[in-house]
């Protein structure tokens, strides 16, 4: 094939990948989303579409000026969503816009200062080419540090390859920025892998949008109260495909849970309940994610053993226990993550909680009863 005809393919995957990325962000401005997830969503999108743009062939040299400063600053934009997507508790700082505003005011000075300094300006792009790579790796690590307490299924499967494109994607286009490869110079005739991974990266965030199936968790607590655990599920939720969660695995999983204090055991991880459980790991998660709402393992860990330390701290008895004592009798392995879980979750600190709990005469009523299920 001729280069006409690699360069007609490469802008009609750009022209496709604009459009799915156009479409995504109509439909998430239309279903109104606002959270800070929803918002770095837009923007990566609104960003890709930009880049299948901005970098195809036969772009104006003039454009490049103003292109190349927010090209660059797009991998922040990239490592804020994995942040997002993969860590539920992440909370967006101002400092992360004065990151991605730093790396935008940097290009511009690079592009501007290209025609006088040109070794200078070359050697700001390699130090933007490292900033990319060492975002992608932050963006890698999130997703593997992340990904086994992750209880929702879809979101394992699906946004885990779309990081992993994502990515090779961006790494590819940084390490181009130090060989000097055409496929980080907008217009240039070699661009067909990245139109290429942006047309993957598209369609995949294309089914994570619109493919979510329409399923029915079916009420596992209620079924316990009303004595109908261990029922087959009805007939017309086994036809339709509906999520039903094993109501008996539940009551045996809060036994663990309330009664043996499982979550007291040091670094317990998924796997390791599961198997104290005799069930496939995928169950457990699923029961865990659609039977009780939580989508994070530690989350789900944590409700216990903050509500443990909770007790903990309101008791007379144990006034002279150090925090960091009861902390990690309830399962923490550190006073820091204790402290931002117990603050997140009661708005105090622990010792501030615990000052509180012991000036009222009825300090043992202040923690709530254990909820349990059923």
């Amino acid at each position: 094939m001729n280069a006409t005809g690699l360069t007609a393919i490469d802008l009609g995957l750009r022209g496709a990948a604009s459009g799915v990325f156009l479409l995504i962000v109509l439909v998430a401005l239309l279903r109104r989303a606002t959270g800070q997830q929803a918002l770095l969503g837009i923007a990566m999108c609104a960003g890709g579409m930009f880049y299948a743009i901005g970098t195809a062939p036969n772009l104006p040299k003039s454009a490049w000026w103003w292109v190349l400063p927010i090209l660059s600053a797009q991998p922040a934009v990239f490592w804020l969503w994995a942040r997002a997507a993969f860590d539920d508790d992440f909370v967006l700082r101002r400092w992360h816009g004065a990151l991605w505003l730093s790396i935008v005011a940097f290009g511009f000075a690079i592009t501007l200062g290209w025609a006088n300094w040109p070794a200078l300006a070359g050697a700001g792009g390699r130090v933007l080419a490292l900033a990319t790579l060492v975002l992608a790796l932050a963006a890698a690590v999130q997703t593997v540090k992340t990904w086994r307490a992750d209880l929702v299924a879809r979101r394992r499967r699906l946004r885990l390859a779309m990081l992993a494109i994502n990515v090779v994607l961006i790494a590819t286009v940084a390490v181009a920025g130090f060989a000097a490869i055409p496929v980080a110079v907008p217009g240039a005739p070699g661009s067909l892998p990245t139109a290429l991974g942006l047309f993957v990266v598209a369609m995949l965030a294309g089914i994570g949008l619109f493919s979510a199936p329409a399923m029915a968790v079916d009420d596992a607590t209620a079924a316990i109260a009303s004595g109908e655990a261990g029922r087959q599920a009805p007939a017309a939720d086994r036809a339709a495909g509906r999520v039903v969660v094993d109501p008996i695995l539940l009551r045996r999983l809060d036994h663990l849970m309330t009664v043996e204090r499982t979550y007291r055991q040091e670094g317990l991880a998924i796997g390791a309940l599961a198997a104290r459980l005799d069930v496939p790991e995928h169950r457990l998660r699923q029961a865990i994610n659609e039977g009780l709402g939580y989508r994070n393992f530690n989350a789900f860990l944590n409700r216990y053993r903050i509500e443990d330390a909770r007790l903990a701290l309101s008791d007379v008895t144990q006034r002279e226990v150090p925090v960091l004592t009861i902390a990690m009798d309830a399962g923490f392995q550190s006073i820091g993550p204790f402290n931002r879980a117990f603050k997140a979750e009661t708005g105090m600190t622990p010792t501030e909680f615990r000052r509180e709990a012991l000036s009222r005469p009825d300090s043992a009523e202040l923690s709530p009863p254990r909820r349990e299920i059923g």
